[in-house]
């Protein structure tokens, strides 16, 4: 089987790009099941309901998230209600919402997500490694093709995941950087391993944020009002080939597309 991972969605021309690209995306790769990180899409900062509303009816299955997931104060109640949205595990239990969920493709595989977020140049969160066990562990009861998104700044806390958790999960993508990587690999016991999936959204900006304003914030070190960039969309993304008897990965592939003006 098939997931597609999206890499982080950001504003109106995200949004664009999935509804211009994905579908062809799902028929080239033959994808069994969707995941995309969708805590920017909304106005570049957030998600609200509507728009995560938006992206299912686009053919998103599951919606992860990570530290701005917060943003929008209106999608705080909805995340207990809404399991296709998710927000990372290893913030304070007491918080709305889940970290990890089983879903069903069409032919009724189960596929284990889990989201997590890091702690390097990030937020004091509980150790997203113990985190890992726990959310892993409760899922491989019920299927060994799980896919983890690792919301995190350092290459090196990601890489380390992927590797602490390979042989256990399929896939270990991480995201947050809004920058795609390109060292896509199968690592010994068969995860797959990409530090970042990139960021589906206005090519020409500064990490989706219009070029001028993240210079002036450069140049002068006071703040800026920051605003999505609308032009040139883009996809960034991964496939994962995932043995279904075994969960273990057999192939991996990014994906990085231009939609047009």
């Amino acid at each position: 089987m098939k997931i597609l991972f999206i890499g982080d969605i950001v504003g109106r021309a995200g949004r664009r790009a999935i509804a211009e690209r994905l579908p062809a995306l799902v028929d080239r790769y033959s994808a069994d099941l969707v995941v995309a990180n969708g805590e920017n899409a909304a106005a570049g900062f957030g998600l609200t309901l509507e728009v995560a509303k938006e992206l299912f009816d686009l053919g998103i299955d599951v919606l992860t998230s990570g530290n701005h997931i917060w943003d929008k104060k209106e999608i705080i109640d909805h995340l207990e209600t809404h399991p296709r949205i998710l927000r990372p595990g290893n913030y304070p239990p007491a918080l709305p919402g889940r970290g990890s969920g089983l879903y069903s493709t069409a032919s009724g595989v189960e596929v284990g997500i889990v989201n997590l977020e890091g702690r390097v140049f990030m937020n004091n969160l509980d150790c997203p490694f113990r985190a890992a066990d726990e959310l892993v562990a409760e899922l491989r009861k019920r299927t060994p093709i799980i896919l983890v998104d690792f919301h995190a700044e350092a290459t090196s806390e990601k890489m380390a995941l992927g590797y602490y958790l390979d042989g256990r999960v399929s896939a270990v993508v991480g995201t947050h950087t809004h920058v795609q990587t390109a060292d896509e690999r199968i690592l010994p016991r068969g995860t797959a391993y990409l530090s970042d999936a990139g960021m589906t959204g206005s090519r020409d900006t500064v990490i989706g944020i219009r070029k001028e304003l993240a210079i002036e914030k450069f140049l002068t070190q006071i703040p800026v009002r920051f605003e999505v960039g609308k032009k040139n969309p883009m996809i960034c993304g991964v496939v994962v080939s995932v043995e279904e008897e075994s969960g273990r990965a057999n192939a991996v592939e990014r994906i990085w597309e231009e939609v047009g003006e």
